[in-house]
C-alpha cells in the first residue's frame, strides 16, 4: 500500500536531505522525480535544489515518522536505498544562527560544511585524520571547515549524516521563507 500523507491546517516548512545521491553511479536520482514523490505524498510546495538531494516542502508530519516515509517510498517508488535527514525550517535557522565558525563562514563558505546528522551526536564521536581542519560539534549538526579543501582532507567522522557546504546551508535557509 501506498502511504500519503495527509497535510492539514497546521503545516510546517521541512528541508528534507539525502544521503549520498547522485554520486557516479551511485543512487541516481532527478530532482523532478524527488519533487514528485513528494507531492504523491501529499506534501505541498515542494521544492528542490541543486542535484545533490535537497528537498523542501510543507507537511504536517514530522520528525523520525516523516524520515521513515520518505526513506520507505523513495525505495519503492524509485528504487533508492538512502538516508533521509529532516528538519524544520526552525531547526535550520538555529543551524544557521549556531554556527560556531562565523568567520570562516564569511570568508570562505565554500569550505566550511555543515554534516546534518540522524542522531544527536555522540560527546565521543569518533573522528580521525584531521589535519588542519576545525571540527565542532553541536547537537545534531557538526560544523567542519577544510581550509585546504574536502578533496584533499583525511577527515573521517563515524556518524550517520550528509554534509552541504555554507553557501547551499543559506541557500537552503532562503527557501524555506522562514
Amino acid at each position: 500500500m501506498n502511504e500519503r500523507i495527509r497535510t492539514g491546517p497546521t503545516v510546517t516548512v521541512h528541508i528534507a536531505l539525502l544521503r549520498a545521491v547522485n554520486l557516479p553511479a551511485h543512487n541516481k536520482v532527478a530532482m523532478s522525480e524527488l519533487r514528485a514523490l513528494a507531492t504523491d505524498l501529499g506534501f505541498t510546495e515542494a521544492r528542490t535544489l541543486l542535484q545533490s538531494g535537497n528537498l523542501v516542502f510543507r507537511s504536517d508530519v514530522t520528525g523520525v515518522k516523516l524520515e521513515r516515509v520518505l526513506e520507505t517510498e523513495a525505495r519503492k517508488r524509485l528504487g533508492l536505498d538512502t538516508h533521509f535527514i529532516v528538519r524544520t525550517a526552525r531547526q535550520w535557522n538555529a543551524i544557521v544562527a549556531g554556527n560556531p565558525l562565523p568567520m570562516e563562514a564569511r570568508q570562505d563558505p565554500a569550505h566550511l560544511v555543515v554534516m546534518v546528522c540522524k542522531d544527536l551526536v555522540p560527546k565521543t564521536v569518533k573522528i580521525t585524520g584531521a589535519r588542519r581542519e576545525i571540527v565542532r560539534p553541536r547537537g545534531r549538526e557538526i560544523y567542519v571547515y577544510y581550509p585546504d579543501g574536502i578533496g584533499v582532507s583525511r577527515l573521517k567522522i563515524d556518524v550517520c549524516g550528509t554534509a552541504r557546504n555554507w553557501n547551499t546551508v543559506l541557500k537552503l535557509a532562503a527557501l524555506t521563507g522562514a
